[in-house]
């Protein structure tokens, strides 16, 4: 069976827990994980790139000159693409990146970034995280004291102190356990979860 290093709010080793294999020794598929990154990469793209065609552009409603007799080429407006002030062709317009991939495929994808973390030994429980008042000081005497520079930490959102503790802490990110996702797990060195996050994402992915 799998185990996990757990420590107190200082660093210090407590013990070594066993987790389930089902779900922190789940066998590694690179393909759904992959899927699940890219996922999550196109669903925070916000898709507001725009530029304007040519009946966007103000202006160009009069006919430059006359179709004929000028020695020129035929002009119906000055806001053509062809023209220095005319519209853009075939520029980007809003567009919704976002799409969803199979419930069990990104699970899957959960518990093969989990194992894989388990298995490289970068991934620590804590019994319990709690500051006095949010403070980065506090935030980042943990990581000093954790010995990490790097880590994604897991807890719930009621513990309020330790996310705007944490906020402002470069290379560190809190998340609650129910928005845990493959990207940051695989985006920091380290995964650091709370006894009470870590029991309630390993529900979650039973």
């Amino acid at each position: 069976m799998a185990t996990v290093q757990v420590m107190d709010q200082t660093g210090k080793k407590v013990k070594n827990m066993d987790v389930p294999d089902e779900i922190y020794s789940f066998p590694k598929k690179d393909h759904l994980i992959y899927e699940s990154v890219i996922n999550y990469r196109s669903n925070q793209r916000s898709g507001t790139a725009s530029t304007k065609t040519r009946s966007d552009v103000r202006g160009g409603g009069r006919k430059p000159w006359r179709q004929k007799g000028t020695g020129r080429a035929r002009a119906g407006s000055t806001r053509s693409p062809l023209w220095r002030t005319g519209g853009t062709t075939f520029g980007p317009q809003p567009k919704d990146y976002s799409y969803s991939i199979p419930k069990k495929a990104k699970k899957n994808a959960l518990k093969s970034a989990l194992s894989l973390r388990v298995e490289e030994d970068r991934m620590v429980v804590l019994e319990s995280l709690e500051f006095k008042e949010p403070k980065t000081q506090e935030g980042a005497k943990l990581m000093k004291n954790l010995n990490i520079t790097s880590a994604v930490i897991v807890d719930s959102h009621e513990n309020k102190p330790l996310f705007l503790s944490l906020r402002n802490i470069p290379k560190v990110k809190a998340v609650d356990s129910g928005q845990l996702t493959v990207y940051d797990i695989l985006n920091h060195d380290w995964l650091v979860m709370t006894k009470r996050a870590f029991d309630a994402l390993t529900e979650r992915l039973k």
